[in-house]
């Protein structure tokens, strides 16, 4: 570069002919270079030099399209193609105001570094940018421009009453679509023009607006920047917008960016609000209409230095930092993600043998995700072309011709609706892009004018699709039915009500509008026509709120329904795994794709926070590397019953668990009951009623079991109801009723205690526990397996009470003594209770009644008379009496095992085989302590079946013969 090399910054608001004047600087020199922000705006400047110096001098060169003649002399780039080393007499950047910006910004920043013209350079922008300027271009010259019309605030209006040669600006395409519709019905029809749009169809837009066929221009942001139009008003329908990231508000310099381009060369221009949007602040209206705005102080940077050794290397070189006060380094843009993914992918890393190939992969990632589908699928589709262009057989380094042929078939249909051609062009963007880099594909002439063919005829197809929807010159029908009224006004009221000019349509019901059935079909489709363009908004703001809610704003069914508040808005639906259901989201067609999806990612959190939080327990003990072997197979299987699992149903797999595979479930409270293995944490109402949702989807039912209400011990036994429901929902049937699981367990803690074989009666304690009558108790332990023999008895009545009386000393004396004088007996002061009869109450003993041992079908009958140990025949032994069976499910054997510790023994047999009763956890009994021998208090009497002993005569030589005397006496 000459050191007499001018730089200079033209610095200025809209409307100054900067560009202009770049343009005119350029075409002085030889050959020159201009950087743009939008593809729209470099065709339309590439369009304007070849009216001037002709075609075979001008190029053009975006991310999409590259015209490059032979005698190009001057070339039109957005500013990511600049080239940079061409050695070009003139370089210019337009708008580097967005080197702060947090997308782009490091792009721009990199072009004031490091863009020169050999002789001349030109840096166009806002005057915010003088400071940074100054601070980071040595011998800088400035030059400011003056507006040339003048720029007013008029307040809101609406959009039926907007006037003529108006742009009305969204941020976001529901929100263009929508308020096209809407001047479609009430002004005749509009122009579309978005950032999204291909070269082709905004130029067609903008000639339906620039040759008066429509009035009206609906456009987003991407009129900001550099688009000269005649538009006399520009207003606001929204103040805020997603920037990729999260809604934010749009600041004071971007508003006047947009504003700026109402009032052309010397017509004035005015600016407002309209719909939803709220008047600007006065501090904010001033700084738009007297161009003054706070100085830029940070700039977005990137290195630029990248080192190409290992993909670790070139990763560090675009994070590495700045220490210039000026610059900030960018977070990490498109490109740095995809190439953070495919590098950890080992398909990817196996062919990074070189620089060279780590630069190829710098390249492949830097395609533009023009379909926006996220970073999972574009990230593939990298990974494949990275595959294709390193070669090894597969595309001899070059992507197949049969491959990219079936790619851009499957998108050159014309035909469809406005989204499903913007999509479709949004995909042959990318096949594009990979056409016009050199050397990716076979036959590079042949397929750049091939995908060009492909994206003109969509652009024509969505310019015609555009049109056909949005300029209708006929007077709409609703006009007609409200008696040709000058406006269409839809507004929907915090009830959900929805109304079209003061007549009631329906009603927005979460994210589905339910309409007024009253309605004629014709008026009804008109209504309906009317009042979803007017809920296309209001689904976004709507949406945005329900995902910004917190959880407690949201609820399941027991039928596996989503509510937010009273509002139905999906429902579970099975997914890959028990605990993982997928959610649906009920949102109207209308409402758009993004709206659904942003409802059904914000469910998705829901639900899965929920699971997370409720079965916490359980998805730990499945987390946990510690657990092998049968422990992590019981793990397993305990979370198939969501942590509930009957333990008749998995006998033989407790039976097989050593002490350490118990002791290591235990640590995640995994507690082994004697008829229930469960996590004490998931009986609780919330975790129960989620179980039985997730167990019920999982399982397929149409109709769910619902949980009990919370609090009840028991509850009623239905025949109907198959038994796995009651164990999911927390209880065990036993008899007429169920009882609450942890309940029973403490039940069966008691009854251990019990000597089965000799009989015992129910204490308090146990009646207290399931808070049953006697009655009622009764039943429910013949369902557990116990025989209740009822008998009665004479009631015992409590000790006789003394009670002291006062002795009169004037009166005489009785002829007993003085201390029993103090006291008399209750009994005596009513005679009459003698006589009465006895009072009689009702008892019941309880025996451990087992279900018979299978008979083994290779062992005959026992013969009368033969040795003890043999069987008898199963048809030779006495009838059960009735009731003696117990009605709950037992496993086979004698008694059901519960959690006793391996190797414990009393007297060489284990307890169970002593004692003749079911075995549980011991809990603190004396054979826990240290040593496993129980304390001598603990030990149970034994009881002999032989005969009593003959009494033989007393000798009465016995020196003990008096008191042997008295022992019956005693």
């Amino acid at each position: 570069m000459d050191a007499r090399a001018r730089v200079t910054a033209v610095l200025g608001p809209t409307n100054t002919g900067k560009t202009h004047y770049a343009i005119e600087r350029m075409l002085a020199h030889r050959t020159g270079v201009i950087g743009l922000p939008l593809r729209l705006l470099a065709r339309e400047v590439y369009d304007r030099i070849v009216a001037l110096r002709g075609p075979s001098v001008v190029g053009l060169v975006t991310g999409e399209e590259r015209i490059v003649p032979d005698r190009c002399q001057y070339w039109v780039c957005t500013v990511e193609a600049m080239p940079l080393d061409i050695g070009a007499d003139f370089v210019a950047v337009d708008e580097i105001q967005l080197c702060a910006d947090p997308d782009r910004g490091h792009v721009f920043t990199d072009r004031l570094l490091r863009a020169r013209g050999l002789h001349e350079t030109l840096f166009l922008g806002a005057e915010t940018m003088r400071g940074a300027i100054a601070g980071l271009v040595p011998g800088v010259t400035f030059l400011k421009r003056e507006r040339f019309s003048e720029l007013t605030f008029t307040g809101s209006k609406k959009i039926s009453r907007m006037p003529e040669r108006s742009a009305i600006v969204g941020f976001s395409v529901d929100n263009v679509y929508a308020i096209a519709e809407l001047i479609r019905r009430t002004k005749g029809g509009c122009a579309v023009v978005m950032g999204a749009l291909s070269p082709r169809t905004r130029n067609a837009q903008v000639a339906l607006y620039q040759n008066g066929d429509v009035d009206y221009l609906v456009a987003t942001d991407a009129i900001g920047m550099g688009l000269n139009l005649d538009i006399k008003h520009i207003a606001f329908s929204a103040t805020a917008k997603f920037d990729g990231r999260r809604m934010r508000a749009l600041y004071p310099q971007e508003l006047a960016q947009i504003a700026g381009r109402a009032g052309r060369h010397t017509e004035n221009g005015t600016f407002g609000v309209t719909g939803e949007a709220r008047p600007f602040d006065e501090t904010i209206i001033e700084a738009i209409e007297e161009h003054r705005f706070d100085p830029v102080r940070k700039l977005h940077w990137r290195n630029h230095d990248l080192e190409f050794g290992s993909a670790e290397r070139l990763i560090a070189s675009l994070e590495r930092h700045t220490n210039d006060p000026w610059l900030t380094r960018a977070r990490d843009a498109d490109d740095v993600l995809a190439l953070k993914a495919l590098s950890e992918m080992p398909d990817v890393r196996d062919k990074l043998t070189g620089p060279k190939r780590v630069q190829l992969l710098w390249d492949v990632c830097r395609i533009p995700d023009f379909r926006n589908t996220g970073g999972g699928e574009h990230t593939s589709l990298l990974a494949r072309i990275f595959e294709f262009l390193v070669g090894r057989g597969l595309g001899g380094g070059k992507v197949p011709s049969d491959w990219l042929k079936k790619a851009v078939e499957r998108i050159d249909k014309p035909g469809g609706d406005i989204d499903t051609i913007s999509k479709r062009l949004a995909y042959i963007r990318t096949w594009t892009y990979v056409a016009q880099r050199k050397g990716w594909v076979e036959d590079e002439s042949h397929w750049r004018e091939e995908t060009r063919a492909v994206e003109d005829r969509l652009s024509d197809a969505l310019h015609a699709a555009l049109t056909q929807r949005f300029v209708d010159r006929r007077t709409s029908v609703l006009l007609r039915r409200l008696k040709q009224k000058e406006t269409l006004v839809a507004e929907v009221n915090d009830k959900g009500e929805v109304t079209v000019e003061g007549e009631f349509a329906g009603r927005l019901e979460g994210f589905r509008f339910s309409q007024d059935a009253s309605a004629s079909p014709d008026q009804a489709r008109v209504l309906r026509t009317a009042a979803i363009a007017a809920l296309r908004p209001e689904f976004h703001l709507r949406a945005d709120k329900f995902y910004n809610a917190p959880d407690t704003e949201m609820d399941f069914t027991e039928q596996g329904g989503l509510m937010w508040g009273t509002f139905a808005i999906g429902k579970l639906v099975k997914g890959g795994e028990i605990t993982k259901p997928m959610v649906e989201a009920f949102v109207d067609d209308e409402a758009g794709e993004e709206v659904a999806e942003k409802v059904r990612r914000r469910l998705q959190h829901f639900i899965d926070r929920k699971v997370a939080t409720q079965f916490d327990p359980l998805l730990s003990m499945g987390r946990d590397e510690t657990l092998q072997g049968l422990a992590k197979g019981f793990a397993f299987r305990l979370a198939e019953g969501l942590g509930v699992i009957d333990r008749s149903t998995i006998a033989a797999e407790v039976k097989e668990l050593d002490q350490e595979a118990r002791s290591a479930l235990r640590k995640h409270g995994v507690r082994f009951g004697q008829y229930t293995i469960f996590q004490p944490a998931l009986l609780k109402p919330a975790p129960t009623r989620l179980r039985l949702v997730l167990w019920s989807l999982w399982n397929g039912l149409g109709e769910f079991p619902e949980s009990p209400p919370p609090g009840l011990v028991t509850i009623p036994n239905i025949e109907a109801v198959p038994k796995a429901h009651y164990t999911l929902a927390g209880y065990h049937p036993a008899g007429a009723r169920a009882i609450r699981i942890d309940m029973l367990e403490r039940l069966a803690d008691i009854l251990r205690q019990k000597d089965t074989k000799a009989g015992f009666e129910a204490t308090p304690d146990m009646l207290s526990i399931t808070g049953m009558t006697l009655e009622q108790f009764a039943d429910l332990m013949g369902g557990l397996g116990y025989k209740a023999e009822r008998a009665e008895r004479v009631k015992v009545k409590a000790a006789p009470v003394l009670v002291p009386v006062e002795i009169d000393p004037n009166a005489p004396v009785n002829p007993i003594t003085e201390e029993e004088s103090a006291f008399v007996r209750v009994e005596d002061t009513a005679p009459e209770a003698e006589a009465a009869a006895p009072e009689m109450e009702v008892f019941y003993t309880f025996t451990w009644a087992p279900k018979p041992r299978f008979q083994r079908p290779e062992r005959g009958p026992r013969p009368e008379g033969a040795p003890q140990g043999e069987r008898k025949p199963r048809g030779d032994r006495p009838a059960r009496k009735e009731g003696s069976t117990p009605t709950g499910e037992r496993p086979q054997g004698d008694r059901p095992q519960g959690d006793r510790p391996q190797g414990e023994r009393r007297h060489g047999k284990p307890q169970g085989e002593r004692s003749g009763k079911p075995q549980g956890e011991r809990g603190d009994r004396g054979a826990d302590r240290k040593g496993g021998k129980p304390n001598r208090d603990d030990r149970q009497k034994s009881f002999e079946a032989r005969p009593p002993r003959a009494e033989k005569p007393v000798d009465p030589d016995n020196p003990f013969a008096a008191l042997m005397a008295l022992k019956g006496k005693l």
